[in-house]
């Protein structure tokens, strides 16, 4: 079987934070393709809210929102949950303050391949 096709075992709680929906939705899709339970968020301050009221193993944010940006979102994350993984995906990766990104596991450019993400995913548990 290959192994972009397999499911992860066990299902993770994933938090994904986009405004635009198309992405938001394609992100959310492709996750729960690989079994994870995934809650979605078009703001900033809308994830900070259900982070602060559910677990999630791992959060998959973009970088450029309008009402709070995703390095601004991880560290009010990982002052709430230090050891979670915070995944930021972004057009501009180039562009990005290398100093802010210290919270974030990984960085992705858009666009990437589904299976891209997972493996990312499955990589930022093995750093905490």
């Amino acid at each position: 079987m290959n192994k972009a096709n397999t499911k992860p075992t066990p299902a993770l709680r994933i938090l994904v934070v986009d405004d635009e929906l198309s992405v938001l939705e394609a992100i959310k899709m492709s996750l729960e393709f690989y079994g994870h339970a995934v809650t979605s968020c078009t703001s900033g301050s809308q994830a900070l809210e259900a982070f602060k009221t559910s677990r999630f193993d791992v959060v998959v944010t973009d970088y450029a929102m309008p009402d709070i940006k995703g390095d601004d979102l991880a560290v009010m994350i990982k002052a709430i949950s230090p050891a979670c993984p915070i995944i930021m995906i972004t057009a501009h990766a180039e562009m990005l303050d290398r100093k802010r990104l210290a919270p974030i596991a990984c960085v992705l450019s858009k666009p990437f391949l589904p299976q891209v993400l997972n493996e990312a995913i499955t990589d930022s548990l093995k750093q905490i």
